[in-house]
């Protein structure tokens, strides 16, 4: 198996595009123009989530999914000087909204920035407490005249900015989880011309980061015997951290996931991704994540009768904040692994230890 290359365009492509819970469209047709030639067959369902189907030589089935959806928010209310209110769309802790730059997607897209009470105005209890979601507006410098022709209440927002190399490392916004959407269309680039034991679902679930919504409808559906979330998680090796606290560490590979506060991870499956990664001289790392939660655990809740779970994971520092990060070398090593188990899978063990 040839060792992934990272396509620096396409991964800054997947992480511009728009798509807040429930506003996925953007990210979900930059999706589709890539699948083209890749797999059978391709559909959207209902809810939003696009199903990639590549055959396999048995109908067993194994799914992979990745959320489209970024952290986002909605508009509430245009004030009578044109600044907007909003909810949001996804965790956010309310310290990283200061200043943050943003597009407000009405019948056109509009700039706007975070913006909450100088510190020249703040008593000084109000410098000493934590932000609240209520302080923050976004301001688009437009009176609500002008705006209200383009932008209307339950509009989406999302963040803006662009894909950087820092050092050995990708910073962007919504690394959460566009890296993970990158790897699952590299992924099905590698496989383009292989054979597969099982079909192969490539799923990019809608509404994850509001609850893993899109991913449950699809498991109930699809059924799969194998089902995978693909996704980052907390890359905790920052100063403060204790050793112990870290998840996972930027640079020491692909994270295979033991538990999370939704899911433990299938022992069986933990094994045999564990093989995997050694058989592929792939570098990887367990990692056990008592907070947070991904589509795995929709997976594991929803399909009758069960199905062997677990989590494939990207360590990601800065989780849930204006710009996240990412090892390059930890995202090509994801590549790897995922195609390695899509290939291998059959020879994965169904009994219980």
């Amino acid at each position: 198996m040839k060792k992934a290359k990272l396509n620096f365009e396409l991964l800054a492509n997947v992480c511009f595009a728009p798509g807040a819970p429930g506003f996925e469209d953007p990210i979900r047709n930059l999706v589709l123009k890539h699948l083209s030639g890749l797999v059978d067959s391709v559909s959207v369902d209902n809810m939003g989530n696009l199903l990639a189907v590549k055959k396999g030589k048995s109908r067993k089935k194994i799914m992979i999914a990745a959320h489209l959806d970024e952290l986002g928010f909605l508009v509430r209310h245009i004030d009578d000087n044109g600044f907007i209110r909003f909810t949001t769309l996804g965790g956010f802790d309310p310290k990283t909204l200061s200043s943050q730059r943003v597009l407000v997607h009405g019948s056109n897209e509009v700039k706007g920035v975070m913006g909450t009470k100088p510190i020249h105005k703040m008593s000084a209890d109000e410098r000493a407490a934590a932000p609240k979601l209520e302080d923050f507006f976004i301001d688009t410098g437009m009176s609500k005249m002008d705006l209200e022709k383009i932008v209307s209440v339950g509009a989406s927002v999302t963040r803006r900015g662009d894909l950087e190399v820092l050092g050995d490392c990708l910073c962007a916004k919504s690394l959460d989880n566009r890296v993970g959407v990158y790897i699952l269309i590299e992924v099905l680039k590698a496989l383009k011309d292989a054979h597969l034991p099982w079909d192969f679902h490539a799923v990019f679930t809608v509404q994850e980061e509001v609850g893993l919504r899109g991913a449950k409808v699809v498991a109930h559906h699809l059924k799969p015997e194998v089902g995978i979330g693909l996704d980052t998680t907390v890359a905790y090796d920052t100063p403060e951290a204790p050793n112990q606290d870290a998840g996972t560490r930027l640079g020491d590979g692909v994270g295979i996931k033991a538990l999370d506060s939704g899911a433990v991870g299938d022992r069986r499956l933990i094994d045999f991704l564990l093989s995997q990664a050694k058989k592929g001289k792939i570098n990887h790392q367990l990692a056990v994540v008592p907070g947070g939660s991904n589509d795995t655990a929709a997976i594991q809740s929803m399909v009758p009768g069960g199905a062997i779970t677990g989590s494939i994971c990207i360590p990601t520092r800065h989780i849930h904040q204006s710009v996240e990060m990412c090892n390059t070398k930890d995202v090509l090593d994801t590549i790897d692994l995922v195609t390695q188990t899509v290939l291998s899978v059959d020879k994965l063990s169904f009994r219980h230890l």
